[in-house]
């Protein structure tokens, strides 16, 4: 069976970037590009909304259901994952208000760490570059010879900041400790993500599904513990790609947001003037070469 992406709906269906769920009897702590995060008692909820990023720019057309299939696959990998760390989840139903169930989360508060976990087990997207440029990602050596998509001997861990304003910037695992404090910590980080990330992979490579690379956000909680926090291996912090049709020296269909990002690097996109309308064709386009 050929997997094939589910079309976009075409924004006059959809409303603006303005319209988006909201919980306006919770104190609003933080809005994202994405979420925003509300006081919950002694916890935390997060709503996920439609909207789409690409390049720190949210485009003015959200996706419908997109802040649905952000929470839904959180919650599975969270279940899936939480034998390897804790997580921050404590409840998609209790203590989430009703109108908001689906797409919201009830977490527990963490002193995040000002890291992005990023591991990667094939080789694509900037970390493609970086090899073709260096013959290295994030200071570690890889084989030569290596193609577009390849999956790597081994998954590896390539950190970036948490940038407040601009880009975040790939940083090697020394500064990943100069950033938390200390080496044994990052070495934790290191270990905790490539685990994770191995954990679900394997799920999905099962069930026709390649998992080539994803970010992870971890926090401290109020005993020092390291837990899992923010999404999990979702189309917003990963690249998923369909096993079927799979073959390295090239880019891959996908069933994540490395389409938009694709045209938002064009003539029409982020990079040139910001909040572009969104390509209402594209996922027509990527459907097709699934």
């Amino acid at each position: 069976m050929t997997l094939r992406p589910r079309p976009v709906v075409p924004a006059a269906r959809v409303g603006t970037v303005e319209r988006v769920t909201t919980a306006p009897d919770l104190p609003l702590l933080a809005r994202g590009k994405v979420r925003e995060m509300y006081e919950l008692g002694d916890d935390l909820l997060m709503v996920a909304s439609d909207r789409i990023s690409t390049y720190d720019a949210v485009h003015p057309t959200p996706i419908p259901d997109k802040g649905r299939v952000l929470t839904g696959l959180s919650v599975l990998w969270f279940g899936l994952t939480g034998d390897v760390v804790p997580n921050h989840l404590i409840s998609a139903t209790d203590g989430v208000p009703e109108e908001l169930r689906g797409r919201a989360l009830r977490v527990r508060r963490l002193e995040m760490l000002p890291v992005e976990c990023i591991v990667r087990g094939y080789i694509t997207g900037s970390g493609w570059k970086d090899y073709q440029r260096t013959g290295a990602v994030s200071g570690i050596p890889l084989p030569e010879g290596l193609q577009e998509s390849e999956q790597l001997p081994e998954p590896i861990f390539t950190p970036s900041t948490k940038a407040e304003e601009g880009h975040d910037e790939t940083i090697d695992l020394d500064q990943a400790a100069e950033l938390v404090g200390s080496r044994e910590l990052a070495e934790r980080l290191r270990d905790t993500t490539i685990a994770v990330y191995a954990k679900v992979a394997a799920h999905a490579r099962e069930r026709g599904v390649i998992l080539a690379d994803t970010k992870l956000e971890f926090g401290l909680d109020g005993d020092g513990e390291l837990v899992l926090g923010d999404e999990v291996c979702t189309p917003d912090s990963s690249r998923f790609w369909p096993a079927e049709g799979y073959a390295p020296g090239r880019s891959q269909p996908s069933f994540d947001k490395q389409y938009v990002r694709d045209w938002a690097s064009g003539p029409a996109g982020t990079r040139r003037r910001r909040r572009p309308r969104s390509p209402r064709t594209s996922s027509r386009r990527r459907a097709s070469a699934t």
